[in-house]
């Protein structure tokens, strides 16, 4: 054969190989980005003729449904929420003009039955119709619904999470936006100054305050660096970098040990505590904890916040110029979603592990057979369980004679940390100068939830505007 043909052959079929390569990959392997791309609205439009799964609460109310509209060659479904802006946050919504966001955008494959591409192909060929399964979420809806009333139009949110699971009971975001409106509403919602459409819960940054103490004793007590027995000289204010820092109160508190610089929220003894340990042993727990990176939920990744030390939108690590001082009472240039704060409280709660937090817990085929179940996953080995039950003492402290005694419940004992960060350059807060936090969980020696709660822009303190919010989603979900 000449050698020119040859070499022409080899070379067609070389490039076969490569086409054949390129399109198995971009139709099989990956598909799910191609589906998911926001100009690709083929599968958005196709999606309709599909009667896409119902969404569940963990009580078995239904939060989204399909609604059937037309009939032959006009047939499509519609989306409907039945529990209107409840549920905003963190289900999102579906709409083929509009696209898909949050838990509807993150499991559109299980709610239109499209598992994959070679099922749907299959499915195709047989003449088989595609359904789209059930979702089953972890949320209580109870508890979902109070920490909605207890925000009381103020802007902020709650996370609740099943410490031994990961399992998310509560995920409320304020202002939030009613996903029937949609279709009509988009643009004003995006336009909107008060940014409903953005999860608080999940995206919301802010200054955690006196919460990241937590993480300070954490990443001391389990390195070693103090004993829970250990003091440090703690005046009413001291010099950091060359700069005062006071405590809230004015106090000299002298010689005192971590119970009960926790306790009573004591800026310096925190800060020279960060000094000691330094920046790098920080960070290190800091990334045990979860932060520097995005959360590890069944979230887009697209709309998830990093919690870290950030200079504008940079990102800052251990070998950036870091006032380790300042950080380790919640401040420098420190932002937390209330998602990783939550997760803070549920690793301690949980003996030191941190699990991996979940949305969805079942999925229901379409006619309501189990075919998953979520198993809960570990996500880190943060601190041994000995720290974390030297942090769970001192916690309890806090509530029963600190500064968070507002999250008391009666004849439960609950463990917490309260934070109120100076946010007096923020525009928003039209002069409103503080970010009121609380985290903890309960019953502290058995811990079944653990709370985030934070309220933006207000003249209040952790203990007094936050730590009653986190109570009443504590008692709901204990009482459920």
């Amino acid at each position: 054969m000449n050698g020119r043909i040859v070499k022409l052959f080899a070379f067609i079929g070389v490039m076969f190989a490569v086409l054949v390569g390129f399109t198995s990959y971009w139709t099989v392997f990956d598909a799910e980005n191609l589906k998911n791309e926001q100009v690709n609205k083929r599968p958005l439009f196709t999606a309709q003729k599909v009667e896409r799964g119902r969404i569940f609460t963990d009580g078995g109310t239904v939060i989204a449904r399909s609604v059937r509209q037309g009939k032959g060659a006009s047939l499509r479904y519609v989306r409907e929420y039945p529990l209107g802006s409840l549920f905003g946050h963190p289900i999102g919504y579906s709409f083929a003009e509009q696209g898909n966001s949050e838990f509807e955008a993150f499991h559109n494959s299980e709610l239109i039955g499209d598992n994959n591409e070679f099922s749907s192909i299959f499915d195709e060929l047989r003449g088989r119709k595609p359904e789209g399964n059930d979702i089953v979420t972890s949320i209580d809806g109870t508890a979902q619904q109070v920490a909605i009333d207890q925000l009381a139009g103020r802007s902020g949110a709650v996370v609740a999470i099943e410490p031994s699971t990961g399992r998310i009971k509560a995920l409320a975001a304020d202002p939030g936006f009613d996903p029937n409106t949609i279709p009509t509403d988009l643009n004003a919602l995006n336009q909107d100054a008060d940014a409903p459409l953005l999860n608080r819960a999940t995206q919301g940054q802010y200054p955690p305050g006196s919460t990241f103490k937590l993480v300070t004793a954490a990443a001391a007590l389990d390195s070693g660096a103090i004993t829970p027995e250990e003091t440090i000289n703690s005046p009413a204010t001291i010099d950091i970098q060359g700069n005062p820092l006071a405590n809230s109160d004015g106090s000299d508190y002298g010689d005192i040990d971590v119970t009960s610089a926790l306790t009573f929220s004591v800026n310096t003894y925190f800060a020279q505590l960060g000094e000691e340990i330094g920046t790098g042993t920080l960070e290190e727990y800091m990334d045990r904890f979860g932060f520097n990176s995005k959360p590890q939920i069944d979230l887009p990744a697209n709309q998830l916040s990093i919690s870290g030390v950030f200079d504008g939108q940079t990102l800052l690590s251990g070998g950036d110029a870091i006032d380790v001082g300042r950080l380790a009472i919640g401040q420098e240039r420190l932002l937390a979603t209330p998602l990783q704060m939550a997760e803070v409280a549920a690793t301690i709660a949980n003996g030191g592990d941190l699990m991996k937090p979940r949305i969805w817990n079942e999925i229901l085929d379409p006619d309501g057979r189990t075919i998953r179940t979520m198993d809960p996953e570990k996500q880190s080995e943060v601190i041994s369980e000995e720290t974390a039950d030297q942090l769970t003492e001192a916690m309890r402290d806090v509530v029963n004679e600190g500064t968070g005694t507002a999250a008391a419940l009666s004849g439960i004992d609950v463990a917490g940390k309260t934070g109120t960060a100076e946010v007096p350059d923020q525009e928003r807060c039209d002069g409103l100068p503080n970010q009121a936090w609380f985290v903890g969980f309960a019953p502290a020696d058995d811990p079944q939830i653990a709370v985030a709660a934070t309220v933006e822009c207000t003249d209040g303190q952790g203990g007094t505007i936050a730590a009653p919010i986190a109570a009443a989603v504590m008692q709901a979900i204990l009482e459920g």
